[in-house]
C-alpha cells in the first residue's frame, strides 16, 4: 500500500507560479511511474503530466506544455509539479497517482486526496 500526499495549492493570479509536492510513503517510491492529474469543477479529472521511476522521462498534456514541469526527487520520496505562466482555466484540484512499473494500463494504482488549486482572472 502507498499513501500519497499532495501539498502546495493556494490561490494566485493570472499569470502567476506555484508548485505542487506529493510526497509517498509505504513502498519503494523508485519503483513507480508518477503522474498528476486534474479536476475542474464540473468537469471529469483530466490527466496534467507523467514521469518515469527514474525521472528521465517526461510527457506533457499539450493544455501544460511549455508551462508546468514535473520532477522527482527518489530520496525525498517526493514527486513535483512546478507551474508557470497559471490561466484561470487550470484551476482545479491537483490529484498525484502512483503506477507500479509493472502496470502496463493506462489505470493508476494509488491517488492521493488532491490539492485545491485557484488561479484568478
Amino acid at each position: 500500500q502507498v499513501q500519497l500526499v499532495e501539498s502546495g495549492g493556494g490561490l494566485v493570479q493570472d499569470g502567476g507560479s506555484l508548485r505542487l509536492s506529493c510526497i509517498a510513503s509505504g513502498r519503494t517510491f523508485s519503483s513507480y511511474r508518477m503522474g498528476w492529474f486534474r479536476q475542474a469543477p464540473g468537469k471529469e479529472r483530466e490527466f496534467v503530466a507523467r514521469i518515469s521511476p527514474s525521472g528521465i522521462i517526461t510527457y506533457y498534456a499539450d493544455a501544460v506544455k511549455g508551462r508546468f514541469t514535473i520532477s522527482r526527487d527518489n530520496a525525498k520520496n517526493t514527486v513535483y509539479l512546478q507551474m508557470n505562466s497559471l490561466k484561470p482555466e487550470d484551476t482545479a484540484v491537483y490529484y498525484c497517482a502512483a503506477k507500479l512499473i509493472a502496470n502496463t494500463t493506462d489505470e493508476y494504482d494509488y491517488w492521493g486526496q488532491g490539492t485545491h488549486v485557484t488561479v484568478s482572472s
